[in-house]
C-alpha cells in the first residue's frame, strides 16, 4: 500500500481499502485485512473530539452530530431502527391500520396544560381584542394551536370506523423536567381498539413489549451482548426474564397498601389519591414484584376525562379504568385506558375537568353516533429502547436530544 496515504489516516478519517480478508491472528478479532491498496478518501484532523479512548455520556451529548460514530450509539440507533420496524410488523400482522394524526392541535389530550404553542403572530406586536387579550382570531388557524401531547383522540376517531388502528409519531411536551425519563419531544405508539376492554388492553400492552424484546434478541443479538458487556451486566438475564413469565397486576388501590406497609421512608409521602411518583413505581417492579406490573383502576380525580368511570365497585364512581405498566429500571412505559364510551358520563367528566363541549364537539360527537366500548395505550418509545438496551437516560437513545435548553442540533 501507499504509506504516505497510511500516514494521513488520523482516527476520524475514512478511508478505501482493498486486500484479502484472512483469519486473524491478533485476539479480540475473528478477521483482519490484508491491505493491498489504501487510499484516504476523507482526512480527520487532529482536533477530531471522538479518540480512541472511553468517552462520557455528557460529553458525546455535546457532539451528538458525531456521537454515532461510536461504538454505543452506532449500537443504540441500530436498535432503534429494528424496533421502529418491529413495531409496524407487530400491528400490521394483527390486522391494525397505520394511522397519522396531525403534529398540530388545538386540544390538550392530557388536560396539563404543557403544550409547545404554534403561532406566527408578531411576540412583540400580537394583535389584540378589545378587552386587551391577545387575539388569536388573527393567528395563522385563527385560533390558538399547540404541538401535540399525544395522537390518542385523533385515533379515537379512526377506530370508531376500522375498528384496530395505531399511530407511532413524535409528540411535545413543554414540562420543565430535567429527569432521565423525561425528554420535551419524544416518539410514541398509541393503538386504540374497538370493542375491547381494561383487560384486553392490559392483554395487548403486555403481548407487544414482549414482541418487541424478542425481536430485539433475536436481530440484535450481538448489539445487546455489546451493552451486556459495557453499559448493564445484567441485561439479557433480564430480558429473558421479562419474556418467559407473565406480567403482573395490582389495582392502585392494593399498591398503596404495598408502598404504606413497605416499611421504607418516601421521599414522596404515599396516599389514596395521590399520583404514584418513580420512587414508588420502581419499588414495585424492581423490589416488591421483582418483574413488570401492571397498575390499574385508579383514582378518578388523577385521570383526565376521556377514562371510563368504574361503577359497581367498593369506592364507586371514584376509580376509573386506567392502566399503567411499570418495569424494572425504568418505572412507567405504558399508559391507556379503556375510553369512556358512554355520553353522559363523558359529559360529567368533561365539566369536572372544566373542558368545554364546544372546544371538543367532535370527540362528544363519537358518543352520539354509534358509540362503541373501546380501550388503547400509549408506550413511550424512547423509554422502551433504554429498556432494552439498558441506557440509563433517555437522551441517549434519541438522535437529537430536545430537553429544557438544548435544542443544539
Amino acid at each position: 500500500p501507499d504509506y504516505a496515504q497510511v500516514a494521513r489516516a488520523h482516527t476520524g478519517a475514512s478511508v478505501e481499502v482493498r486486500g484479502k480478508l484472512v483469519e486473524s491472528k491478533g485476539s479480540g478479532q475473528k478477521w483482519e485485512v490484508v491491505a493491498a491498496e489504501f487510499k484516504v478518501l476523507g482526512e480527520a484532523d487532529a482536533t477530531y473530539p471522538l479518540q480512541k479512548k472511553g468517552h462520557t455520556l455528557e460529553f458525546l451529548r455535546e457532539i451528538a452530530h458525531l456521537r454515532p460514530r461510536s461504538n454505543l450509539f452506532g449500537a443504540v440507533f441500530r436498535v432503534r431502527s429494528r424496533l421502529a420496524y418491529a413495531i409496524h410488523q407487530f400491528f400490521q400482522a394483527k390486522g391494525f391500520f397505520y394511522v397519522h394524526p396531525p403534529i398540530i392541535t388545538a386540544s390538550d389530550c392530557e388536560g396539563a396544560g404543557e403544550l409547545f404553542r404554534v403561532s406566527t403572530l408578531d411576540p412583540l406586536n400580537p394583535p389584540k381584542t378589545p378587552e386587551g387579550a391577545i387575539d388569536y382570531q388573527q393567528d395563522f388557524f385563527a385560533r390558538p394551536t399547540y404541538l401535540t401531547v399525544s395522537g390518542q383522540l385523533e385515533a379515537e376517531i379512526f377506530a370508531c370506523a376500522l375498528s384496530n388502528v395505531y399511530t407511532f409519531g413524535p409528540t411535545f411536551r413543554a414540562e420543565n423536567s430535567n429527569t432521565s425519563r423525561h425528554a420535551s419531544e419524544f416518539w410514541m405508539i398509541e393503538p386504540e381498539i374497538a370493542f375491547c376492554d381494561l383487560s384486553g388492553n392490559m392483554d395487548l400492552a403486555e403481548e407487544f413489549v414482549k414482541y418487541l424484546i424478542r425481536d430485539a434478541q433475536e436481530h440484535c443479538a450481538a448489539d445487546l451482548e455489546f451493552f451486556s458487556k459495557f453499559v448493564d451486566k445484567d441485561l439479557l438475564a433480564r430480558l429473558a426474564f421479562v419474556v418467559d413469565r407473565p406480567f403482573q397486576r395490582c389495582s392502585y388501590t392494593e399498591a398503596i397498601e404495598i408502598l404504606t406497609q413497605s416499611g421504607k421512608t418516601w421521599e414522596h409521602p404515599v396516599a389514596w389519591g395521590d399520583n404514584l411518583q418513580s420512587e414508588h413505581e420502581r419499588f414495585l417492579a424492581e423490589e416488591h414484584f421483582k418483574c413488570p406490573v401492571t397498575l390499574y383502576n385508579y383514582p378518578r380525580s388523577l385521570k383526565p376525562f376521556y377514562m371510563r368511570v368504574n361503577e359497581g365497585e367498593p369506592a364507586d364512581r371514584q376509580t376509573v379504568r386506567a392502566m399503567d405498566l411499570l418495569v424494572p429500571g425504568i418505572g412507567e412505559i405504558i399508559g391507556g385506558s379503556q375510553r369512556e364510551e358512554r355520553l353522559e358520563v363523558l359529559r360529567e367528566n368533561m365539566a369536572q375537568h372544566h373542558l368545554s363541549e364546544k372546544d371538543y364537539w367532535w370527540y362528544v360527537d363519537l358518543r352520539r353516533y354509534g358509540t362503541v366500548p373501546h380501550s388503547g395505550f400509549g408506550l413511550g418509545f424512547e423509554r422502551m429502547l433504554m429498556f432494552v438496551t439498558g441506557v440509563g437516560n433517555i437522551r441517549d437513545v434519541i438522535p437529537f436530544a430536545r430537553t429544557p435548553g438544548t435544542a443544539e442540533f
